[in-house]
């Protein structure tokens, strides 16, 4: 018997994004590093999928295992804001692949300065375009916004790096194979809001719960990127912090001693293990879809609102990006 898919939304969440374990699960499936060889053919067919349910004309015979699928493909390669295709570097399901070849060969080469600068230059250069392609695209940022960005933030991680490198020569060895985190780090902390200063000038848009927009807010701009920083710090923090103490001690084998070419090639291995669970567990910190109380509002925006709705809004609602 076919299906009955009338009833089906498929913009509906499959899990409950209210809890921690349901945005956990959501990421997981929209993160899988699997989607990136996926081929352009299947992901425009997920595309029209998506699209020709959203208008309720779906192909007889279609199974919704079939729509999950297209909205899973969808969801992982085109852009919420415009429906565009996004490159495939700069997707959230590529951040496994991708960093655990950057965050492993930063933890591995961090002992003399050329290779420390090389591998930070490589990791600003891949954050940069991450957040540029998960950027909010109601707002346009300009050529000249993004090689700001890129320089402020390429420029905060090699100082730090560089200067803590020097600063820690007569510290422990494991003291040393922490300065890459700090790095990335302190560049997230500048970089994110620099990449999405636009959110931050003209504020972004919020909504009530029947998703009427209702205006501009500076300070919920400022709670979503505060939230986005945090998810990208947390995202790093377990790979960079613990893979040194484990590496610190394996390399003391003698076995490890004989084979030091393995070493690169096992760190890029045991980073993408703790990104494989760390990159959905960061995304799902916070809601997608934030809720902000009214009073927590600009004034002259609370005022405005206040004045539009004839209902009384207790709390409104923004996207915080990723």
């Amino acid at each position: 018997m076919e299906a009955d898919l009338s009833g089906f939304n498929i913009d509906a969440p499959r899990w409950d994004q209210c809890t921690f374990l349901g945005r956990v699960k959501h990421f997981f499936n929209i993160t899988d590093p699997r989607t990136v060889l996926v081929s352009e053919q299947k992901l425009d067919w997920a595309k029209v999928m998506v699209e020709k349910s959203r208008m309720g004309i779906i192909p007889p015979g279609t199974e919704v295992e079939q729509l999950l699928y297209a909205k899973k493909l969808y969801d992982s390669a085109f852009h919420p804001d415009t429906g565009e295709k996004m490159n495939v570097i700069g997707r959230m399901s590529f951040q496994v692949p991708g960093g655990m070849i950057v965050t492993g060969c930063m933890l591995q080469f961090y002992r003399t300065m050329p290779a420390v600068v090389f591998w930070q230059w490589v990791n600003q250069s891949f954050n940069a375009l991450v957040n540029y392609t998960n950027r909010n695209a109601a707002l346009p940022i300009s050529v000249r916004q993004m090689a700001l960005s890129y320089f402020t933030a390429t420029t905060t991680a090699l100082v730090t790096a560089v200067s803590m490198n020097m600063w820690t020569k007569r510290a422990p060895p494991l003291v040393g194979r922490w300065v890459p985190f700090a790095a990335v780090a302190a560049a997230n902390c500048v970089n994110i809001p620099m990449m999405r200063q636009q959110e931050l000038i003209q504020g972004v848009c919020v909504k009530d719960k029947n998703q009427n927009e209702l205006g501009p807010s500076q300070r919920a701009a400022a709670i979503g990127i505060t939230q986005v920083v945090i998810s990208r710090i947390t995202m790093a923090a377990p790979g960079m912090i613990l893979l040194p103490v484990i590496m610190e001690r394996l390399e003391k084998l003698h076995y490890m001693k004989k084979v030091r070419v393995l070493h690169a090639p096992l760190q890029v291995m045991l980073s993408g293990c703790f990104l494989l669970f760390m990159v959905p567990v960061a995304c799902g910190l916070f809601p997608q879809e934030c809720e902000l109380p009214v009073s927590y509002l600009e004034p002259e925006l609370q005022a405005t609102i206040k004045a539009k709705c004839k209902e009384h809004v207790s709390y409104v609602y923004f996207n915080k990006g990723l």
